[in-house]
């Protein structure tokens, strides 16, 4: 069921090169029943999986560390982001996806996850949806070792931590993703460990 009080006046396509940006006139109708005209750009690069990998036996957990150009501009002197394992859902529904993604990039096949939670990033300004999982590893699980694939020129470290030291750098600021610091955060009130 759509808002009634919202209503899309034009939609006009900026940029398609990478995914779609989009320039979005909308009417919005306040409580006191004023319609006003809004302008905002909206940015389309699909749904996307997140996973934290965890072993209970080892009390760790499998990171990943690649460079992010958008932190780069925005700060970050090496670019270089410690994260959770994610990408885009693709064709895939959240739960395949999360599972292929794991195996590109981290090496481990799973068989099974489990949700924990839908968000919405950066609801300002894109559109996706991220699906945040937590699954169980060991070492049988490993088929070989990861790094992302070529022909999306992934070039991914995996990482593999205590627990402790992970969810320790949240807080010295060596961990400053999102979707990473929540899925560190949902172990920890979980008691994963």
């Amino acid at each position: 069921m759509k808002n009634p009080e919202i209503k899309v006046t034009e939609t006009k396509l900026l940029s398609d090169n990478w995914y779609i940006l989009n320039k979005v006139t909308f009417d919005y109708q306040k409580k006191d029943g004023k319609v006003e005209s809004h302008i905002r750009e909206v940015y389309d690069r699909g749904n996307g999986a997140a996973i934290l990998l965890y072993n209970t036996s080892k009390k760790t957990v499998i990171l990943t560390r690649q460079f992010r150009l958008p932190t780069y501009l925005n700060g970050n002197k090496t670019g270089m982001m410690i994260e959770v394992c994610a990408g885009l859902l693709d064709q895939d529904n959240a739960e395949e996806a999360v599972i292929r993604e794991t195996e590109e990039e981290t090496g481990y096949r799973l068989q099974k996850v489990q949700k924990v939670i839908e968000t919405y990033m950066s609801p300002g300004s894109v559109t996706e949806i991220l699906y945040l999982f937590v699954g169980e590893y060991d070492e049988t699980m490993k088929v070989n070792d990861g790094g992302g694939l070529d022909a999306e020129q992934e070039n991914i470290e995996v990482l593999e931590y205590t627990f402790e030291e992970a969810y320790n750098m949240i807080e010295s600021g060596e961990i400053t993703d999102a979707k990473t610091i929540l899925l560190l955060q949902h172990a920890k009130i979980k008691g994963l460990f």
